[in-house]
């Protein structure tokens, strides 16, 4: 609005008034702030409007949970773009409760838009909430006009390649729960498809256990003892791939010789563990922050992104037997 307020020579409050088609405007003038609009192809973003008239001057973040590093990065990401625009955060964390699509809808009523973490809401939930406010879907798919930010998912199967041909590991295991969760379920199909194209057999079932260090210790009770271990096992994400590892340390694995372990976010204790974690590195704080951006400059209008996929990266370290770090080229943003 300033810059087109500049363009036509006229006050940002005679724009406003133009754009909105309210107030005392002169014919003259109103006809030279139409034409630069015109020319330029500005449209109010209506966040941006509701913001600037304190309407409520808030967004809110839904969450299914907030434990572990990936839900902080997000957050700060968010923060950062929301604080710009004067904006303040609510958080809200379900927990899988009964009755959290009405605490979100409650919320909705209190926040000019929202973004809600993907498998958070049913499907039918998260209509009714975009009905009430703007909504971006975050870390799932885009559905009927609701936008949505996220990383792309299938690089997990170039870490699966890098196992199965580079290191010709066979017997790999799965460990994540697709159930409810669209970032887990890209990951596991995109683990079998790596199978499949590598001709060898996936194992036909993940194991299904939560996203949390814990986790990952009870899947090495699961996995890890008795004579048919894997030989390298995939996990969903990086805080199950740490529990795993402490898991086969301490049962007196070796890892990558006894058996090999990666993850997926590349959190800052990846890099610090021994052996160090290979994974695969996705721009957490930067999916918040791209939320925030699309929430707030406006939704639905022509032109807008339904759907923005961040890039992610294999980063190979010990862990998988790799003797030094290595990572692929950045392959830049997707829309």
């Amino acid at each position: 609005m300033r810059e087109i307020a500049k363009i036509a020579q006229v006050s940002v409050a005679t724009v406003s008034r133009v754009s909105r088609g309210t107030g005392q405007v002169s014919p003259e003038m109103r006809e030279r702030v139409l034409r630069v609009i015109e020319e330029y192809g500005y449209r109010p973003s209506q966040m941006g409007r509701a913001l600037a008239e304190q309407k409520h001057g808030s967004v809110a973040m839904v969450f299914p949970g907030l434990a572990g590093p990936y839900f902080s990065e997000l957050i700060q990401g968010f923060e950062s773009e929301a604080m710009a625009v004067g904006a303040s955060v609510h958080i809200l964390a379900t927990h899988h409760r009964a009755g959290a699509g009405e605490q979100v809808l409650t919320m909705a009523e209190r926040v000019d838009g929202m973004a809600v973490h993907g498998g958070t809401l049913s499907d039918d939930a998260l209509r009714r909430v975009a009905e009430r406010v703007p909504v971006v879907t975050l870390a799932g798919r885009s559905m009927d006009g609701v936008p949505a930010v996220r990383a792309d998912n299938t690089t997990i199967g170039e870490l699966t390649r890098h196992l199965l041909l580079d290191h010709g590991y066979r017997r790999l295991a799965f460990v994540g729960n697709p159930d409810g969760s669209p970032d887990v379920t890209e990951r596991w199909e995109a683990f079998k498809a790596a199978h499949r194209a590598a001709k060898v057999s996936a194992p036909r079932e993940p194991l299904r256990l939560g996203l949390q260090q814990s986790d990952g210790v009870i899947a090495a009770g699961e996995l890890l003892e008795g004579r048919r271990r894997p030989r390298a096992v995939v996990c969903a994400n990086d805080e199950t791939a740490l529990g795993l590892l402490i898991g086969a340390l301490g049962r007196g694995l070796s890892v990558p010789a006894d058996v090999a372990i990666t993850g997926f976010d590349d959190v800052p204790m990846a890099s610090l563990v021994q052996p160090r974690l290979t994974t695969v590195r996705q721009p957490i704080r930067e999916l918040g922050a791209t939320t925030a951006r699309l929430l707030i400059s406006g939704l639905g209008g022509p032109g807008a992104v339904m759907d923005a996929v961040l890039a992610t990266e294999p980063v190979l370290r010990e862990s998988c037997g790799c003797t030094t770090t290595r990572r692929s080229e950045s392959k830049g943003e997707r829309t």
